[in-house]
């Protein structure tokens, strides 16, 4: 293949990865409007945000072993068609429900694009530097795609509908296939010895925390000890037990438990899930605040959020020379405690707040805390790992992250919401705070969990600078 050629299929590839992450953030800005046009409770209005985050992580590895055993354009193609189609049909949407189970197939169909996207991109370019060129940009995608996402969300909320958030991947993802079919080389599948998909693992981990994340939801409406509550998290529980099972006696399973056996993997992957956890809660929350609270506007508002993805992708970018020559462990401690403080910040948050002294520390402290963790958490999660592992090692931390951010975006809200209900001595608006900053002292106990697990759990294992960076640069598709 020819450069130029190169760069073509890397663009393609690009756009197609931008609208995956750009479908992660672009809604947050919309979620007032979702909320009255379609009548969400406040408890059922996270699931606009979950429906998606579940179905994409909980179907990662099950895409990214399709595209190996299928071939990686034609699991690529039939992915975007169906992001493509499922964008229109939510856009289209008349019910709660609808819309979210149109978010789920969504988000499945973006679990299919994302490892085959990437997986063409390391193979069209070779190790060294042209790969690291065309890596680093994949990263800036990743983090651009999270921006564009907060202001175009609430520059087509507010001057369109709701509704154009989803409509806008329409022509995008009509232009992209198109490319793909005509530019992209066909990729046949990469496995030779069996084309088995490990179907039932995947139905299972997905369904068990989807019923985890829908009993945490609406336990502040049914009561946390009612018997629908009990009995949907003990389902969530034992599909989650059958997953196991189902992991352990698999020929062909999609989470090998060996690969827990090597200490980082098991850190990385626990520390990951109450971080993400924090995270997503925050950014359902603030937003909320922002607009619901504050007033501001869809358009002021996805300004408002725009330091934390510069932060982010500046700071990330810039890491792994510091940890080829100090090791990964002092940044995983480092990290989180700037992401504590920036939570510890919103725990403050009042009724008359303003943006520059309650609000823009927060979104300078969590960035900065975020973007010297992410590189050295990838590096852990691999360290240790057999060479023919590193790919399943990897995604399996891009799964923890969306698992974690889901079930944490859950608990955060029905923190927020269950604290709003039992307050009686307060006004309707006084109470939404309180149950706001109830939720970010838990969300600040999620990452100080986090900082524990990294002292306690994570062993240092200096990595060559280059093959650090390496690694790491394989998943970065999942931010």
């Amino acid at each position: 293949m020819k450069r130029a050629s190169k760069w073509l299929v890397f663009g393609l590839l690009a756009v197609a990865q931008f609208m995956v992450v750009l479908d992660v953030s672009i809604v947050n800005v919309a979620l007032p409007e979702i909320k009255q046009a379609l009548s969400f409770s406040q408890s059922s209005l996270q699931w606009v945000i979950t429906a998606y985050a579940l179905a994409f992580g909980g179907f990662l590895l099950l895409g990214g072993r399709a595209a190996d055993l299928f071939g990686r354009r034609r699991v690529l193609v039939i992915g975007m068609a169906g992001f493509t189609l499922f964008s229109l049909l939510i856009g289209m949407s008349q019910s709660a429900i609808m819309l979210i189970v149109l978010r789920c197939l969504q988000g499945l169909s973006a679990a299919l694009m994302s490892p085959a996207a990437l997986s063409i991109v390391l193979t069209t370019f070779k190790d060294g530097a042209e790969r690291n060129k065309a890596l680093g940009m994949w990263t800036t995608v990743a983090t651009g795609g999270a921006a564009v996402g907060l202001l175009l969300g609430g520059v087509l909320s507010q001057y369109l509908n709701w509704r154009w958030n989803f409509f806008v991947n329409v022509p995008v993802g009509i232009a992209v296939l198109y490319g793909i079919l005509k530019y992209v080389p066909t990729h046949a599948n990469e496995e030779k010895t069996h084309n088995n998909l490990d179907l039932p693992g995947a139905v299972l981990v997905t369904g068990g925390l989807i019923s985890l994340v829908y009993g945490i939801s609406q336990a502040p409406e049914w009561g946390w000890l009612s018997g629908t509550t009990l009995g949907i998290l003990a389902a969530g529980v034992a599909m989650i037990a059958g997953f196991i099972w189902n992991e352990s006696r698999a020929k062909h399973p999609l989470m090998p438990l060996s690969i827990f056996k090597v200490r980082n993997v098991t850190g990385a992957n626990l520390m990951v899930v109450p971080t993400m956890a924090a995270m997503m809660g925050m950014f359902f929350l603030l937003s909320l605040y922002i607009q619901a609270v504050l007033k501001y506007s869809p358009v002021i508002t996805g300004l408002a959020f725009l330091p934390f993805p510069v932060i982010l992708g500046l700071v990330s970018t810039r890491v792994s020379k510091l940890v080829g020559k100090y090791g990964y462990k002092p940044f995983l401690i480092m990290g989180p405690l700037f992401v504590a403080l920036g939570m510890a910040w919103l725990i403050r948050l009042p009724l008359d707040g303003h943006y520059l002294i309650d609000i823009l520390p927060s979104l300078l402290l969590i960035p900065l805390g975020m973007g010297i963790t992410f590189m050295p958490l990838m590096v852990a999660a691999t360290s240790g790992v057999p060479a023919h592992e590193s790919g399943l090692a990897s995604g399996l931390l891009s799964t923890s992250q969306q698992m974690g951010g889901a079930l944490g975006l859950a608990i955060l809200s029905g923190v927020a919401a269950s604290v709003t209900q039992s307050v009686t001595n307060m006004s309707a608006a006084q109470a939404l705070v309180h149950g706001y900053n109830r939720a970010f002292l838990t969300g600040l106990i999620f990452v100080v969990a986090a900082i524990i697990l990294a002292i306690t759990v994570i062993k240092q294992q200096k990595r060559p600078k280059e093959k650090a960076s390496r690694l790491v640069a394989q998943e970065v598709s999942v931010h």
